[in-house]
């Protein structure tokens, strides 16, 4: 494996992990512009694309201090993007969108394109890519190196987590917007294989909803290359078998999320031999944030700060760990009464707006209290008893801010969804609820990573309990 004088420059992962963050960054950007289509956005789009592809090769260019990265970046970006090739090259070619695109390429471009095959989709793909990363390689070659570069490990995993943050985004979007059984089968797509079904008819509620499952495939192949990256480049076997589990985790994941829509394993349309189960949404949408925990958890495991810091003697370091864990478990109820508050709701008769549990209204309401008490009481110790140890302190610093927005944000969530009178969903309470859902995501994973940093960092005093680099404890002294 190439790596340059310094020893931490691995040039192989590095370019794969910009690969897969230039991609996610262009997925990210076409998601949020494909919601408002138009001849600007379209415009927009395109050019953001392919500031993101000469973005991504200089970025990689200086993390390794070679120009040919981002050549190499263009390729891998290229491959993971096959996944959406199939929708573009089936295409209607008399849709506007294709015709708004053919045009964009061929007037701003200088591109002659009548059409395009899956063939010419591919190649122009990977010309296009290859083309602009390397552009970004070659002027990043020439800028100041990134000195401070975290383990391969350690960015793809950030890379990784931050892709399934992504699609905890669409998902709470898909809920917000009961778009969860606008497509009937899985997984086909109205009986389209899943990577072949036209872009051109993700429209409304399909749209989120089939996006939604293209961005489950990307987080699937994400964690797939991750976890051929951990044993690759991990000396510490544990992380790559633990990033094995995430991916079953995530495959797991998946099946969820498409039973959820049949019920059984079937590849029929008809309504009538499809059953979609309502408590199979809520465990995908609770299973959903463990496996962002992990992530980020697998994140922390492989940084430097893991490896290389130092265990310190903090009188009441056993009661911070069990307040931090305390906090997790309350979260975690959080998340499960949210969950079943936002899937098991009815229509009224339009006179009362929406029916919703009480129980479950009620139990989120009141156990928000104990999350604030809790957090802000944990958030607080590593705020002024940690001022030696900056990743707890941090982390404790995000707690708390994550705790005021995530308050804030449910009261406007609770206010938007009881003014709400009939079935028809107001923009705002989608924005709200899903932002809602998002924080509240971001809030578990620094609580576990709380958690793991005190285990690891702290020791309570009087206690003589040896560290390994790896960070797990060893056998006390004799």
């Amino acid at each position: 494996m190439a790596t340059d004088p310094d020893s931490h420059r691995t040039t192989a992962p590095t370019v794969i992990t910009m690969g897969f963050a230039t991609t996610v960054g262009m997925w990210f950007v076409g998601y949020v512009c494909m919601t408002s289509p138009g001849l600007v956005v379209g415009e927009v789009l395109f050019v953001a694309m392919l500031v993101l592809l000469v973005a991504g090769g200089l970025i990689g260019s200086r993390l390794t201090a070679r120009w040919s990265t981002g050549f190499k970046i263009g390729f891998v970006t290229a491959t993971v993007n096959l996944l959406l090739i199939g929708a573009l090259a089936s295409e209607d070619r008399n849709d506007p969108w294709v015709l708004q695109l053919m045009s964009f390429m061929n007037h701003k471009v200088h591109l002659r394109v009548e059409s395009p095959s899956m063939l010419a989709w591919i190649a122009g793909s990977y010309g296009v890519s290859i083309l602009l990363c390397g552009i970004g390689g070659l002027v990043g070659a020439r800028m100041r190196p990134i000195t401070a570069v975290p383990s391969p490990s350690c960015l793809f995993a950030i890379v990784a987590s931050s892709t399934v943050f992504l699609l905890l985004i669409t998902g709470g979007l898909v809920t917000g917007l009961e778009a969860g059984l606008a497509v009937p089968d899985w997984p086909n797509s109205f009986g389209h294989n899943m990577l072949l079904y036209p872009l051109s008819e993700m429209t409304g509620g399909i749209y989120y909803e089939h996006a939604h499952r293209l961005y489950g495939m990307l987080v699937g192949l994400t964690v797939l290359v991750m976890t051929v990256l951990m044993f690759a480049c991990e000396r510490r076997r544990w992380i790559g078998w633990l990033t094995a589990v995430v991916l079953l985790m995530v495959c797991l994941q998946g099946l969820m999320g498409g039973l959820r829509v049949t019920g059984t394993l079937t590849l029929s349309q008809d309504a009538t031999q499809l059953s979609p189960s309502t408590i199979l949404a809520i465990i995908h949408g609770v299973f959903g944030q463990v496996v962002f925990c992990m992530l980020v958890l697998i994140a922390a495991f492989t940084s430097r700060t893991w490896l290389e810091g130092s265990r310190r003697t903090i009188p009441g370091a056993v009661s911070d760990t069990w307040v931090s864990a305390l906090l997790v478990l309350v979260l975690l109820v959080q998340l499960v009464l949210g969950a079943c508050y936002r899937h098991l709701h009815g229509h009224s008769d339009g006179t009362e707006g929406l029916l919703y549990p009480a129980w479950a209204l009620y139990g989120h309401a009141m156990n928000a209290t104990l999350v604030l008490i809790v957090g802000a009481v944990c958030g607080l110790k590593c705020w002024s008893n940690h001022r030696e140890i900056p990743i707890v302190r941090r982390t404790g610093a995000s707690i708390l801010i994550l705790i005021g927005i995530q308050l804030l944000l449910g009261v406007g969530a609770l206010i938007v969804v009881l003014l709400r009178r009939d079935a028809e969903i107001p923009i705002y309470e989608v924005i709200v609820t899903t932002v809602h859902q998002a924080t509240g995501a971001l809030l578990l994973a620094m609580a576990v990573l709380l958690l793991a940093w005190n285990g690891r960092l702290l020791e309570e005093a009087g206690s003589h309990a040896a560290v390994s680099r790896d960070g797990l404890i060893a056998q006390p002294r004799a």
